[in-house]
């Protein structure tokens, strides 16, 4: 399997999985265009390529280019009928998802693409519905936890049998506290329906992580409330108290916010 992020954050979010000739989109928060540059800069056609998107919610930033992928590109949206309610409820849309383009997925179920099994689990978050992805092929459990406002059992599962994950490390406390948004968007980002900080995304990663877990890059934080270097040390801080050495453990990357990472060989 190999992996790349193609932008994490409140700008837009879409991360790809390939895995022989077959390759997927987590969510499609970014233009057509910018999302088109970044596939044929690492070789790939978003027509001829990308079999589906999955997404994980309806935010904008998460689903901006769907019903471009759908109608020009004729390629089909996977999500929980929920979060299709939420997308076609969603103004920052210009272009809807034809129905025959909709497809549905339900929590805990596995369906096969490729090479590829991908289960959604429910993570809690102030959408109309918003779930998690497990991806597996080639032997690798590839695990993608966005957007989530308080950790559950589930998610403390999913972390547990990770060989690779993305996990949402989106502000630091004092920033958002300090900052410049107002009461009502400090709370709600900091609510149970909100966004991990960097402290709980650090705690999850060093109560459950396990010798399975091979990398995780922190995703989705926020520009105004976080910063890569202190995310970063924030989790090696915590992972560090608890006996964990990044870098020798598992590997620890921050995904950037507008631009492409690496592309992943995950083995």
């Amino acid at each position: 399997m190999k992996f790349i992020s193609l932008g994490s954050g409140s700008s837009g979010n879409c991360y790809l999985l390939q895995s022989g000739e077959t390759s997927i989109l987590l969510d499609a928060g970014i233009s057509l265009r910018t999302l088109k540059k970044h596939l044929k800069d690492i070789g790939l056609s978003l027509e001829e390529d990308v079999a589906a998107v999955f997404v994980t919610h309806d935010h904008a930033d998460h689903i901006k280019a769907v019903g471009n992928i759908a109608c020009d590109c004729g390629k089909t949206i996977y999500a929980t009928r929920l979060v299709h309610e939420g997308i076609a409820c969603n103004r920052c849309l210009r272009i809807q998802i034809p129905a025959a383009r909709i497809a549905y997925v339900e929590k805990d179920k596995t369906l096969e693409i490729g090479n590829f099994r991908i289960t959604p689990f429910d993570v809690p978050h102030d959408s109309r519905d918003c779930v998690g992805y497990v991806v597996q092929a080639d032997g690798v459990r590839f695990c993608l936890i966005t957007d989530v406002g308080h950790v559950t059992d589930t998610i403390r599962e999913q972390v547990g049998q990770a060989n690779y994950l993305v996990l949402e490390s989106n502000h630091d406390v004092n920033m958002l506290f300090m900052g410049k948004y107002s009461a009502f968007l400090k709370e709600r980002i900091s609510s149970d329906e909100g966004h991990l900080n960097n402290e709980q995304a650090a705690k999850l990663l060093a109560e459950y992580a396990t010798p399975q877990l091979r990398h995780v890059w922190l995703c989705h934080l926020s520009e105004e409330n976080n910063h890569p270097v202190l995310a970063r040390k924030t989790a090696e801080t915590v992972l560090r108290q608890h006996g964990i050495i990044p870098g020798v453990d598992f590997e620890l990357d921050v995904l950037k916010r507008k631009s492409p990472s690496e592309f992943y060989s995950l083995t």
